[in-house]
């Protein structure tokens, strides 16, 4: 089904068919996904890490973001984060200002260029996932997913494991 990988003669924790069918197909869609979405918005001038930075800024309104928030949302570190936000601030697409309920840390938020590449983006990104994934899901595939997704949210590991640190085996 996916492209076949070699099986190395070492004896090594191996993962079952089905486990590694799994695993497989996870990585073959999200590479196949990934690459044509950013192909889609590369036209743009946007990266998709670029993108998704703007994409949280839209989604957080006039008032924009923290930018701890942003890098945390965004899984990135601090200086790797303040390094990008710079680029976004010197293509006019986002500006930073100081924290108005206490004054210590920098809200970002989207300028005027930043909402227009945003909703360009957005159209081309939106097309893009619905042709390359949703359109391929019936509802019950998508309930499925979601549940799938909940699941393997990093806070769904505390869920998992009980008071003496044990894995619950929830399955």
């Amino acid at each position: 089904m996916y492209p076949r990988r070699y099986t190395p003669d070492v004896a090594t924790p191996r993962l079952s068919d089905l486990e590694n069918e799994a695993w497989q197909g996870f990585l073959y869609a999200h590479d196949r996904i990934w690459r044509e979405i950013e192909a889609g918005i590369a036209p743009l001038g946007v990266s998709m890490t670029e993108y998704s930075v703007l994409a949280l800024l839209g989604r957080a309104g006039r008032s924009g973001m923290r930018m701890s928030e942003l890098a945390r949302d965004r899984l990135m570190s601090t200086g790797g984060f303040t390094r990008l936000a710079d680029r976004l601030e010197r293509r006019g697409l986002i500006e930073r200002r100081r924290a108005a309920e206490d004054g210590r840390g920098y809200v970002a938020v989207l300028t005027p260029e930043g909402r227009n590449l945003l909703r360009k983006a957005w159209k081309q990104q939106h097309a893009d996932v619905r042709r390359l994934f949703l359109d391929r899901l019936d509802d019950d595939d998508l309930r499925a997913l979601t549940r799938i997704w909940s699941r393997l949210r990093p806070e769904s590991d505390e869920e998992r494991t009980d008071a003496d640190g044990d894995r619950t085996g929830h399955r």
